[in-house]
């Protein structure tokens, strides 16, 4: 039987379909829907699971795979189009691992979940949490078996997030940090910190929303393919073509938390928005990685947005819209938003601190996925480990065990992407330097649009056309190494703590 790439084209993109649905649905759950709708739009959400999950493992999808992964077939086709079979195939195995009944149980399960997760949140208490928790990690553990994996249970998992990653990958990349970013830590630790106070004070929410609009207007979002709400824990959400949404969320003691949120889901978003307009609607349609995502929101958050370079053209921006700031000079003011100290808050934590949330994570997870430690060990588990890695502990479990969102979703696997984004980041924003003489004068002088045309052509256009080591390897020439972030941070911390 003949197969035409338009007919598999066709299906793939009414499977996008279904989930452009469920991102919208999503976005709500996350940012607007009234607290009586929960459980409603949770059966909704399961529908639409069962339905995208069955078109994508249907006899349909079956024929497609077998069809176009026939040797002479795929070797026949073109870059794009291979890709795009690959991936297919490579989901179409995954999904038809688990029974359809399965997806739907636990699609609804993590959408009760989320909502679950911010009542235990608000009231700082993981006991309401822990009985939902320990479904959906009894579920997970079942899916890494039907998933399969080599050596290491999460690695099923991970792969999922940071394809073609494993466990001895990651605690590789943390042997090497540990080895070089501890020492690097206790030089800080023991040199004069720069004074932060001038970041304490009073901003009201309406001011704060229109920085961030500001800042986002800067950096090239498009507002006309996406909009900025606020919501409990910040997140971007790509609903389809011309719709990526950003939400950040607002401290009216503290600037840094929308600031450099906006920043960092602008990056995210910026990313989404520039994936080339033929892949929409792909397997190919996506970002290549949630490390190499993490890479763009990491890089617009920190190397552009906690520069010198930045604040010597946005500060007269800061100062219009908060006056307080007109007597403090931006040589001071960028010192205080690069001050290094420990933090028990993930998204707040500064450049040279932040992996070690992320190891944290890593053990935690990797230790419950593997059954060395049960649901109910999580919060005395947590807080030994932040005293260990960062020497301070949680007063509650809402600065502890429940601060992030992930694992009401089911996302186990995920966080490593986060710190293999940082190692991304620094790898890809030390390449662009080179290619890029005059960059830091370019975003001095308020030109943010030539950095991001070069994040367009060499990471944004492709998607997921490559694998995150093959794409490392494309824009930078050589593997990924934890160098180019170590060189970042002691070139840029060594100069402001004078070490």
């Amino acid at each position: 039987m003949l197969m035409e790439m338009k007919d598999f084209y066709d299906y793939a993109r009414e499977i996008s379909k279904l989930r452009s649905a469920m991102s919208l649905i999503a976005w709500d759950m996350r940012t607007k829907i009234p607290p009586k709708g929960v459980k409603d739009r949770s059966e909704v959400v399961g529908k639409l699971s069962r339905m995208a999950f069955e078109m994508a493992t249907s006899p349909k999808a079956a024929e497609f795979v077998e069809y176009f992964n026939r040797p002479k077939i795929h070797d026949s086709l073109n870059e794009v189009d291979r890709r795009n079979v690959d991936l297919m195939t490579k989901y179409y195995r995954r999904q038809k691992s688990i029974p359809a009944d399965k997806i739907e149980k636990f699609s609804i399960l993590c959408s009760k979940g989320e909502s679950i997760w911010q009542e235990a949140r608000r009231e700082s208490n993981f006991a309401k949490f822990q009985p939902i928790l320990e479904e959906i990690v009894e579920y997970l553990k079942e899916f890494a078996e039907l998933y399969g994996y080599e050596e290491n249970r999460y690695d099923a998992l991970l792969d999922e997030y940071e394809p073609s990653t494993t466990t001895k990958d990651v605690k590789n990349v943390i042997d090497g940090l540990k080895k070089d970013l501890v020492p690097f830590m206790q030089k800080i630790y023991k040199a004069k910190a720069p004074d932060d106070r001038i970041l304490n004070g009073n901003f009201d929410k309406s001011s704060q929303e229109k920085l961030s609009v500001e800042v986002l207007k800067a950096m090239t979002y498009d507002f006309e393919g996406g909009r900025l709400d606020e919501t409990a824990h910040p997140f971007t959400i790509g609903i389809g073509p011309g719709d990526v949404r950003i939400t950040t969320k607002y401290d009216p003691r503290d600037l840094r938390p929308s600031f450099f949120g906006t920043m960092h889901e602008g990056g995210h978003a910026l990313y989404e928005q520039g994936i080339a307009e033929e892949h929409q609607g792909t397997m190919v349609g996506m970002g290549a990685s949630m490390g190499i995502h993490e890479s763009q929101s990491r890089t617009w958050e920190n190397m552009i947005g906690r520069s010198r370079a930045f604040w010597n053209f946005f500060y007269p921006t800061l100062v219009k819209i908060f006056p307080q700031y007109k007597d403090v000079s931006v040589e001071d003011f960028y010192k205080a938003i690069n001050v290094v100290k420990p933090s028990l808050i993930r998204i707040e934590a500064d450049e040279v601190t932040y992996n070690l949330h992320i190891v944290i994570r890593f053990e935690v997870e990797e230790a419950l996925i593997n059954d060395r430690v049960k649901v109910a060990d999580l919060p005395e588990l947590w807080n030994s480990k932040v005293k260990e890695y960062l020497g301070i502990e949680p007063s509650n479990d809402a600065e502890g065990v429940l601060q992030d969102v992930h694992w009401s979703g089911g996302q186990m696997g995920y966080f490593p992407s986060y710190m293999l984004g940082n190692i991304y980041a620094a790898q890809f924003f030390a390449t662009a330097k080179k290619e890029i003489p005059n960059l830091e004068a370019l975003i001095s002088s308020g030109d943010l649009k030539t950095f991001r045309e070069w994040q367009r052509e060499k990471i944004h256009r492709h998607g997921a056309l490559y694998d995150p080591k093959d794409l490392v390897m494309k824009v930078t020439g050589q593997p990924l190494t934890h160098k180019y972030f170590m060189d970042y941070i002691t070139e840029k911390f060594s100069e402001i703590y004078g070490i």
